[in-house]
């Protein structure tokens, strides 16, 4: 499924049939892109007793998420889809019970509440120094204001930013804006 431009592949497990054990290895290729499937991660749906349902969640490198605004509107649409749930429903997940409602294509998520706010934090990536603000809304986001993008290297950048040891041990997301007026 698509929410928003990540995709994600999801497995209804609600009858167990894939060992714990061997799902990190699974997302990592099953995920990878032009030599098998590819997606952003993948989601096992499986029995709660807390929530309608849970979620295993892991990112296409393996690393298990906590939440995923986009994968969890995927979630609730697939659950519901495959009559797990009704149109409102709870789900599981590391970050949280999260509820969310589905009205056809269209899914409302209630996010979890934003914590841990840091601004204009410095730091030092790959010899040059940035200001970084972050917040955790579920994961945890580093966020990058630039003058301007273009140019940058975001996937290199993005990728030390989010395995800094600032955010030692399990990284963050990083974010980069470039604010182009005061509305936008």
């Amino acid at each position: 499924m698509s929410g928003s431009g990540n995709d994600f592949i999801l497995i209804d497990h609600r009858k167990p049939f894939f060992d714990r054990n061997r799902m990190k290895r699974f997302a990592q290729k099953v995920c990878r892109r032009k030599v098998s499937v590819g997606a952003d991660g993948i989601i096992f749906i499986e029995r709660s007793k807390r929530a309608d349902f849970k979620w295993q969640f892991f990112n296409a490198d393996g690393s298990e998420a906590e939440m995923c605004g986009n994968g969890g509107r995927c979630a609730a649409r697939f659950a519901h889809l495959k009559r797990v749930t009704g149109s409102h429903l709870t789900f599981e997940t590391l970050a949280g019970i999260l509820s969310a409602e589905v009205d056809g294509k269209r899914v409302k998520l209630e996010m979890t509440k934003p914590y841990g706010l840091r601004l204009d934090e410095k730091i030092s990536v790959e010899g040059r120094r940035f200001t970084i603000s972050r917040i955790n809304t579920g994961v945890p986001h580093a966020v990058v204001f630039l003058d301007t993008v273009k140019g940058t290297d975001v996937a290199g950048i993005g990728r030390a930013i989010r395995n800094h040891p600032h955010y030692a041990p399990k990284g963050t997301n990083a974010n980069f804006v470039q604010v182009s007026s005061r509305s936008r």
